[in-house]
């Protein structure tokens, strides 16, 4: 199952992170020469699994949670996956 929210569409995303200050004084020596490295990353989103109700039957679905705060909230959301509205 791919780890993607069936109302915005979000993903995983990659990128890199590094320890610490990339460091300017000196250029290619000095005392930043030897700086840390880029470490891959993933950021996945906060996925859970909610039961709604989708063309009036009950239906779960993998949403992130910023999207639940914004169903409980308004009470309906848009599913993109699904061109359809979820009710909570």
């Amino acid at each position: 199952m791919s780890r993607v929210c069936e109302a915005s569409g979000i993903g995983v995303m990659s990128g890199g992170t590094r320890q610490h200050n990339r460091g300017k004084a000196g250029g290619t020596s000095g005392p930043w020469a030897y700086k840390a490295t880029r470490k891959p990353r993933v950021w996945r989103p906060n996925l859970r699994k909610v039961k709604v109700k989708v063309n009036g039957a009950d239906t779960t679905i993998r949403i992130s949670m910023r999207y639940y705060k914004k169903l409980k909230q308004d009470g309906k959301v848009w599913l993109k996956t699904r061109d359809q509205f979820a009710y909570l």
